[in-house]
């Protein structure tokens, strides 16, 4: 292939555009999005949609439907990419209609459209409890979607990120899944490091290795090594009832052999904290705590402790610690979550740094701690809804280095 030819990507639940921000921000003349979607069921407003439209333009292409409902739309693609939520991956057996996805259902609306239009490469984030749920058979659904991708013809790489780590304003911890076809160079070479040595392999010339470092020495404990073999399950339906597996942050799968273990960062970049997304001069009245609630805030924060009741009559109590509070400025931010700005546990408050006074973050805050162009989210709709979509959003920085490395890798072919 040309070595400055573009790259076809399809951009699935976009939200206000993370994948597509990152890339474009690393090769815009590289990375050509030529179809999205984004469709948040339920929401009249569908105000992630309407960003996106809104920032991207004439060139946006993105389609405001459930993804089951649009599959055979998706156009022909080389990276498809896309942040969808956890659910349960099961499968049954319908008799003559043969294995059925029964709940995970935005995974076989991805597995359907890899199927069909076979990209070269797909790049999916989603939260680190994936690697270990469901709960009662720990491993299973991830274990479903390595199966899916075995038998679409890719090798699989996956590293738990978390973003701080790698000098970023978050500590936010999130499963980056990336596939290559096997039957391109980097798909080969892929399966020659499997080979030789995964551990060799996913601390030196693996995808993630050439953006996110890690050390060199991998623990050989057996508590830190999965090695596991998915070609002794027949089909999905059997990796359901049967698959269970103990997934650490970093790991390879080729050909159905997976190997999994514990890995340390090893970064030597600048390392940055929530003051840097701080607003220091003047800050709007109404972001600031009253002194009226701040007892009710001081109680959510704090530690407790408090009997409960399980639904089968059980008592038993719950414990939870306290969190900073206000928190740190000298520290990367906690990991935002869709509840920030409202009044609850997990908001974060800061101490204002021009007035001492102790107030929740601005919208304008929370896109820089994501790391996108401030005022991203700045377009008709409510700032309710600017902090949720901010607390679903990728942190793009992390994108635009995995941008980066794929193109190493395209160029390398």
């Amino acid at each position: 292939m040309a070595e400055r030819e573009k790259i076809r990507v399809v951009e699935l639940f976009a939200g206000v555009g993370g994948f597509r921000v990152g890339l474009e921000s690393c090769a815009g003349e590289r990375f050509q999005t030529v179809w999205a979607d984004q469709w948040e069921p339920g929401q009249r407003g569908q105000w992630a949609f309407q960003c996106y439209r809104q920032r991207f333009g004439a060139e946006a292409r993105c389609v405001n439907a459930d993804i089951s409902t649009v599959v055979e739309e998706v156009p022909e693609h080389d990276l498809l990419v896309g942040g969808f939520p956890c659910q349960d991956y099961s499968v049954a057996s319908t008799g003559a209609k043969g294995i059925e996805g029964k709940k995970g259902v935005l995974w076989w609306s991805i597995h359907k459209i890899i199927d069909l239009r076979r990209p070269d490469y797909v790049l999916l984030e989603n939260v680190d409890r994936l690697l270990k749920s469901p709960a009662r058979q720990r491993g299973r659904d991830f274990g479903i979607i390595l199966k899916c991708l075995q038998d679409n013809g890719y090798a699989v790489e996956w590293r738990v990120i978390n973003a701080a780590e790698y000098g970023n304003i978050q500590r936010r911890r999130r499963t980056f899944l990336f596939a290559c076809r096997k039957d391109l160079p980097f798909g080969r070479k892929m399966a020659a490091g499997m080979a030789s040595g995964p551990a060799g392999w996913l601390t030196g010339e693996s995808f993630f290795a050439g953006a996110f470092p890690i050390r060199p020495e991998l623990p050989v404990e057996r508590k830190k090594v999965t090695q596991t073999d998915l070609n002794g399950y027949e089909d999905l339906v059997a990796v359901t009832d049967g698959f269970q597996a103990a997934f650490y942050n970093c790991g390879i799968m080729v050909d159905g052999q997976i190997w999994s273990a514990e890995s340390a960062p090893a970064y030597d970049g600048p390392f940055r904290t929530l003051d840097e997304a701080v607003e220091h001069g003047d800050v709007p009245e109404r972001y600031f705590l009253s002194a009226d609630k701040l007892p009710k805030w001081e109680t959510m924060k704090g530690a407790k402790k408090v009997m409960r009741t399980s639904r089968t009559g059980f008592q038993y109590q719950f414990s939870e610690g306290a969190i900073a509070f206000p928190d740190p400025l000298d520290r990367p931010a906690r990991t935002m979550l869709t509840s920030e700005g409202t009044p609850n546990r997990s908001s974060h408050v800061i101490q204002d740094p021009k007035t001492g006074k102790l107030r929740r973050l601005m919208p304008e805050e929370c896109e820089r701690i994501n790391g996108f162009p401030e005022g991203w989210t700045a377009t008709e709709m409510p700032e309710r809804q600017r902090y949720f979509i901010m607390g679903n959003a990728l942190v793009v920085p992390l994108v635009e280095r995995m941008g980066r490395r794929l193109l190493e890798i395209r160029d390398g072919q």
